[in-house]
């Protein structure tokens, strides 16, 4: 079993990701200055080996949603993925002007050489501390789940939109609502007809798979969190990946909902807030 890939992704009113030959591949290249789009495979070596936490790169590669851009081509020196406002940036900071940084707006994973151009960029920039966790093969998922948690399916795309507006952000990976929907990637708590609480393989790799997990404030501490999280663990099992937990050292309730499905402290990390305030 795999998670469904996203057909080629439109560009334009007529441009779509070549399939084949390295004439196509350079004629799809779209120039907005001296930053060129190309297709997330093409770099796929710039975010070798994966490890647990933001597949930001994966993810493109394996739902469409998102765009990846390089400073040149070929030869890049610089490689910037995107999914809804989060980043992912490599490469060689002197190769690429501050000024070509303006549109970044969100959280970026990068190497911590890349601060003083993010500066430059964008003023005061924050560091967002960060906690990844995997659940490793040996430990069984014990979590029993209600009647009330089911598969988020094409049908209840409706529910997704209708979810608490400060849990928008759980779709965004995925394209928003629908597209989600139609992926039947997540699982949710139905309550009076209503969708509660909603777990997501929230970034997919090759061979792991980030959960995200948000509930509305009024359903919390019930237990929902983490049997949405269960199914969404036992499903990233099915499909042959391990489940990964990305917080922060003072999201408590997100450290508790981790600890009670079993996950283990994997490494530390940090994101970049550019231009967005730091999640409280």
């Amino acid at each position: 079993m795999r998670f469904p890939a996203h057909p080629a992704r439109r560009l334009g009113s007529t441009e779509r990701r070549p399939r084949t030959g390295y004439q196509d591949f350079t004629r799809w290249l779209r120039q907005a200055g001296r930053v060129l789009e190309v297709p997330p495979d093409a770099v796929s070596a710039w975010f070798a080996p994966e490890r647990p936490g933001p597949l930001i790169h994966r993810h493109l590669v394996h739902t469409g949603v998102g765009r990846c851009r390089v400073d040149r081509w070929p030869r890049p020196r610089v490689v910037l993925v995107e999914i809804a406002g989060n980043y992912a940036l490599r490469g060689d900071p002197a190769a690429l002007a501050p000024a070509e940084l303006r549109d970044v707006q969100g959280f970026v994973e990068a190497e911590p050489h890349w601060l003083p151009v993010l500066q430059a960029a964008a003023g005061v920039v924050a560091t967002w501390p960060r906690i990844i966790a995997v659940l490793p093969v040996g430990v069984p998922i014990e979590t029993p789940t209600p009647d009330a948690v089911r598969r988020i399916g094409p049908a209840h795309a409706a529910a997704l939109a209708a979810h608490d507006p400060d849990g928008f952000w759980i779709s965004n990976t995925w394209g928003g609502p629908d597209r989600l929907a139609a992926a039947a990637v997540g699982h949710g708590a139905f309550l009076d007809g209503r969708l509660v609480s909603i777990a997501v393989p929230f970034f997919v790799g090759t061979r792991h798979a980030d959960i995200g997990v948000v509930t509305e404030a009024a359903h919390r501490g019930r237990g929902w969190s983490t049997a949405c999280a269960a199914a969404v663990a036992a499903d990233i099992r099915a499909r042959g990946l391990l489940p990964t937990w990305t917080t922060s050292p003072d999201n408590l309730p997100s450290l508790g909902v981790a600890a009670r499905l079993g996950f283990v402290r994997h490494r530390e990390d940090l994101l970049y807030a550019v231009r967005v305030p730091i999640p409280g």
